[in-house]
C-alpha cells in the first residue's frame, strides 16, 4: 500500500534533512557524536519515508553513471584498503549520503528540492547570527563544543564553537563552528535567493532581506577562500548571460574568450601570488596548506593507481592518517583539496571516476543555463534565473574543492550528487525548470499550458 503524501510535513522533513546535511558540525558540537548520530539517523528516515511517499520513476538512461562508476571504485577499495574497516564504514555513510541526495533530488522534483536548500540555509544563516549574537552578548568568551574536556591545556582557536568575535567584525563561525564552512553556505544562499529572487520564486521584500542577511553572514566570516569562490561565480555567472544571449550559433566567441580569460587568471596568479596572499592576508604557505598537499601528494605517490582505500574524511585513528597533518596543535582531517584526496583515497582510478562526475554534472548545468527551454511540444519559452542554479553551485563547490575537501562529504558531497542526478533527469525532460514557487511566476515565465 501506498504511504499517503502530505505537502507540508515532506516539505518540512526535507528541510530539516538539508539542514542536518549543511550543519553537521552544529550536531556534534550541541549533542555530540552519539548525538548527531542519532540525528542523522532521523534524517535518513526521513528521506526513506520521502522516497517510499513519491516512489519515483527511475529510468536507466536518467542515471549518471559516473556516480555509479565513484562509488564502486569506492566500495572496492575495500579489498585493498589499508584500513578495510574504515573503508567500509567510510563507503556506508558514502552511500547513505548519496541515497539522501538522490532520495530528495528525485522524490520533491527540482522546485520542491530547491525549496528544501533554500529553506534549510534561511535557518542556518538566521541561527548562526542569533548564535554569534548570544556568545557575544550573554558569554562574552569563547564558546567551547559540548561534551568535550580539553582540561587544563591551551586550546587551539580552531577548537572553539565561537571566538565571540561579532562586535569586533568578525571572522565569525556561527553554528557551524567554522568560518569557511559558514561562508560557503551564505554564498549557495546567495546564489538561491538572488536567482529566485530574479525569476519571480521569492516575494520582493523577502528576497532582498535575505539577500542582505546571507551578505552580511559573509561578510563577517572573512574568509579569503570563499571571497575567491565568489569571483569564480560571478565570472561563470557573466559568462552564462553571455552565452544566453548571442545564442548557439555565435558562441565560439564565448568559449574563447573564457578560455583566454582562464589562461590569463592563471598567469596573474603565478606572477602576483605573492601580493594576492598578501591582500586576502594569506601566510606564504597558505595557512598550511602547501605542506599538507606536499605529505599528501608523497603519500600518495606510493600507491599511485588504486590508493590507500576510501576514508572521506580522514580517519586520525589509522595509518598513515594519525599526525599526517598538524599545524599549530591541530591535527587536520582533510587534504584541503579534494583531487588531492581523492588521489590519495582512491588513486588514479578513483580521481577519474570523481573528475568524469563532476564535469558530466557541469557540462549539464552548463547547458541547461545557457540553452533555451522548450516546453513538451517543442515551442521555446521564456529563459528563467532559476536555471543557472545548478551551474552556479556547482562551480562554487568546484571552486571550494581546490582548497577544502567538503564536496566529499555531507553537504558538498549531497549537493553534488543532488546536482549530476537532477541534470541527468533534467537532460531527458523538455520542461524548463521551474522557479521555487511556480504559482507566484509572472506569465511570460509560465510555459503554454502550465498550471497557473
Amino acid at each position: 500500500m501506498s504511504i499517503g503524501r502530505r505537502p507540508a510535513l515532506e516539505g518540512a522533513l526535507a528541510t530539516f534533512i538539508v539542514f542536518t546535511a549543511f550543519a553537521g558540525q552544529f550536531w556534534r558540537n550541541l549533542l555530540g557524536w552519539w548525538g548527531w548520530g542519532a540525528v542523522a539517523a532521523l534524517a535518513v528516515l526521513a528521506a526513506v519515508w520521502i522516497w517510499l511517499a513519491a516512489r519515483p520513476a527511475l529510468a536507466w538512461r536518467r542515471v549518471p553513471k559516473s556516480t555509479i562508476w565513484f562509488l564502486g571504485v569506492a566500495a572496492l577499495s575495500t579489498v585493498w584498503s589499508n584500513y578495510p574497516g574504515t573503508t567500509a564504514l567510510a563507503v556506508l555513510l558514502t552511500l547513505v549520503t548519496t541515497f539522501v541526495a538522490v532520495s530528495l533530488a528525485l522524490s520533491l522534483g527540482w522546485h520542491g528540492f530547491l525549496r528544501s536548500v533554500t529553506g534549510a540555509l534561511k535557518w542556518l544563516l538566521a541561527l548562526s547570527l542569533v548564535f554569534e549574537l548570544w556568545v557575544a552578548l550573554v558569554v562574552r568568551e569563547p564558546v567551547l563544543p559540548n561534551f568535550v574536556d580539553y582540561g587544563d591545556e591551551k586550546v587551539p582557536a580552531a577548537f572553539f564553537w565561537s571566538r565571540g568575535l561579532l562586535f569586533d567584525g568578525g571572522p565569525i563561525e556561527g553554528i557551524v563552528g567554522n568560518r569557511n564552512l559558514l561562508a560557503m553556505a551564505a554564498l549557495l544562499a546567495a546564489i538561491l535567493f538572488a536567482a529566485l529572487l530574479a525569476s519571480g520564486g521569492m516575494r520582493r521584500a523577502q528576497g532582498i532581506g535575505w539577500l542582505v542577511v546571507a551578505g552580511v553572514v559573509l561578510a563577517l566570516t572573512r574568509s579569503a577562500t570563499v571571497a575567491l569562490v565568489g569571483v569564480a561565480v560571478l565570472a561563470a555567472f557573466g559568462f552564462a548571460m553571455w552565452a544566453r544571449r548571442v545564442g548557439p550559433e555565435r558562441r565560439r566567441v564565448v568559449y574563447l574568450t573564457a578560455i583566454a580569460a582562464l589562461a590569463a587568471s592563471a598567469a596573474l596568479l603565478a606572477f602576483g601570488w605573492n601580493s594576492l596572499l598578501a591582500l586576502l592576508g594569506k601566510s606564504d604557505d597558505l595557512t598550511g596548506r602547501l605542506d599538507i598537499w606536499q605529505a599528501v601528494t608523497d603519500l600518495a605517490a606510493q600507491r599511485p593507481w588504486l590508493g590507500w582505500g576510501w576514508v572521506s574524511y580522514w580517519a586520525p585513528w589509522v595509518e598513515p592518517y594519525d599526525g599526517l597533518a598538524v599545524r599549530k596543535g591541530v591535527e587536520y582531517l582533510q587534504a584541503h583539496n579534494a583531487w588531492l584526496d581523492v588521489w590519495l583515497q582512491l588513486g588514479i582510478l578513483g580521481l577519474a571516476a570523481f573528475a568524469s562526475m563532476v564535469i558530466g554534472a557541469l557540462w549539464r548545468s552548463w547547458f541547461l543555463a545557457i540553452d533555451r527551454p522548450m516546453d513538451q511540444r517543442g515551442t521555446p519559452v521564456a529563459y528563467t534565473a532559476a536555471s543557472l542554479i545548478p551551474l552556479l553551485v556547482l562551480v562554487a563547490l568546484i571552486g571550494q574543492s581546490l582548497a577544502e575537501s567538503r564536496i566529499l562529504i555531507e553537504s558538498g558531497w549531497f549537493l553534488l550528487v543532488a546536482i549530476a542526478w537532477g541534470t541527468k533527469q533534467r537532460q531527458w525532460a523538455p520542461e524548463p525548470l521551474p522557479a521555487l514557487t511556480p504559482t507566484r511566476l509572472p506569465s511570460r515565465f509560465i510555459r503554454p499550458g502550465a498550471p497557473r
